[in-house]
């Protein structure tokens, strides 16, 4: 799969449909990737994004280290994959991404690891406006420096799903492990 870089002012269509994420996160060597079904676009023009993100899990604490994450949208194909990144912890397994058959690569900009497979991938740095609703409400609040979507599905500046074989469409999770994949278009 190739992904294409997708242009900023077309960031945050790689969100607007509420797909369930994975967010990767690094500091100091370590490495740590979880699912969020919280996520979502803020702003389109500079691309601004809200994700939550417990104070509990390693994630956040790699996330505050470093000020930088990853958001990626995976695909039906990857649905195991995403069930196993939000049940297993990074705290508890050290070696969650490898238990988890979870491969990564460092965003260019950041060095945040983006996740392979992903149909969407975005580099983000935290904003210092963070500091005032982490604490309380767990929202991790960042500005997205680059995008890169699989031309298979997203192309022209939004999703193409219709187009693109059934296991490429994103996941929605809905409580209790319960999944829905993106549906067809109306006319």
């Amino acid at each position: 799969m190739a992904l294409q870089a997708v242009g900023a002012q077309h960031a945050y269509r790689l969100l607007n449909h509420g797909p369930t994420v994975l967010v990767g996160s690094a500091h100091a060597g370590r490495s740590n990737v979880m699912a969020a079904a919280w996520a979502m676009p803020l702003d389109f023009d500079t691309p601004k994004i809200a994700v939550v993100i417990d104070k509990s899990t390693l994630s956040r604490e790699l996330i505050e280290a470093s000020g930088v994450l990853s958001v990626n949208v995976p695909s039906v194909a990857q649905r195991d994959l995403v069930v196993a990144a939000g049940t297993l912890s990074g705290k508890e397994h050290t070696d969650k991404l490898a238990r988890c058959g979870i491969d990564t690569h460092p965003a260019p900009l950041t060095g945040a690891p983006l996740v392979e497979g992903c149909t969407a991938q975005l580099e983000c740095r935290v904003l210092p406006a963070t500091q005032h609703v982490a604490g309380p409400h767990d929202l991790i609040l960042a500005e997205v420096l680059g995008a890169w979507a699989d031309e298979r599905v997203f192309s022209q500046g939004r999703w193409q799903f219709e187009n693109a074989p059934p296991g490429l469409r994103s996941l929605h999770h809905v409580a209790g492990g319960h999944f829905y994949a993106t549906g067809d278009p109306l006319a």
